[in-house]
């Protein structure tokens, strides 16, 4: 893996102190240097989720709709263990570079991620603007959608048997219908997830970005495999004038020669760029 050379930290801290606004667009690597599990592969996912190993079931099965209609408490000990994980988790310091960046520039900074997690939220951005584009395990929804509601997940303490994967305590139910509950997120082959808090964030979003001249995006840890934040990244390029830092240990590769791809994870490529600024 060839290491970036510190001219191209240099160029990075460049196009931050050029721009008017911080798009800071993440993907599941950002979580990582939080202590966070790595779900890329079947070795990385069952090592994290054993029972599941054991079972054969893979990272696409376990986050499926039709997990929660056959098997409710295996469903929900995967999602109640990730829950309990992500509250327990403390985000790492590149949340907070971000955040005193995006502080400094005409237009502050507006998160754009796939994950899941709330470490934005928790991290102290403002959720007014953050878009969670595949939902948030912090919101629950009707499992059988029986009307667009969704609601908050704060009194929700799941107990989970993390070696067998299983639920032990009630599992959650939807206070309208009383049918089962289940995690307002966009999994796989979900024609149910109920969108409207993501239309919404969205929605912010582009009035946001309506005054923009010059903006600059940090991409960090976005793969290709699920591609809707490297999407975002360049559309912004494209119909914005933005400009793209993109941070990724294996998949940095830029397409434009004013663009910036630093090989190194999240935290590391953060805390290289700000020293460039403070130099």
């Amino acid at each position: 893996m060839n290491m970036p050379f510190e001219t191209d930290f240099a160029r990075a801290a460049d196009l931050i102190e050029q721009a008017d606004a911080l798009i800071v667009a993440a993907g599941a690597g950002m979580g990582v240097d939080s202590g966070l599990p790595d779900f890329r592969g079947n070795e990385g996912f069952w090592k994290a989720y054993p029972a599941l190993g054991r079972a054969r079931i893979n990272f696409y099965e376990a986050a499926s709709p039709a997990t929660f209609e056959r098997d409710p408490r295996l469903a929900w000990g995967f999602y109640g263990h990730r829950l309990m994980l992500y509250r327990e988790t403390i985000p790492h310091a590149g949340f907070d570079i971000l955040k005193r960046w995006g502080q400094g520039m005409r237009h502050g900074v507006f998160v754009f991620t796939s994950n899941v997690d709330g470490h934005f939220q928790k991290a102290g951005f403002d959720a007014n603007r953050i878009v969670e584009v595949h939902g948030s395990i912090h919101h629950l929804q009707c499992l059988s959608r029986c009307r667009d509601s969704i609601w908050t997940a704060e009194g929700l303490e799941p107990v989970v048997d993390s070696q067998a994967c299983q639920l032990l305590n009630a599992l959650p139910t939807c206070p309208h219908c009383g049918s089962p509950a289940r995690p307002n997120i966009l999994m796989f082959d979900d024609v149910d997830w109920v969108e409207e808090r993501q239309l919404q964030q969205l929605e912010r979003l582009q009035e946001w970005l309506k005054p923009l001249r010059c903006p600059v995006v940090i991409e960090l840890g976005a793969g290709t495999a699920i591609a809707t934040v490297r999407h975002f990244s360049e559309d912004v390029i494209h119909d914005w004038g933005g400009r793209l830092i993109r941070i990724n240990p294996t998949e940095c590769r830029v397409s434009g020669g004013l663009d910036v791809g630093l090989v190194c994870g999240a935290l590391e490529g953060l805390r290289m760029i700000d020293k460039c600024l403070k130099g």
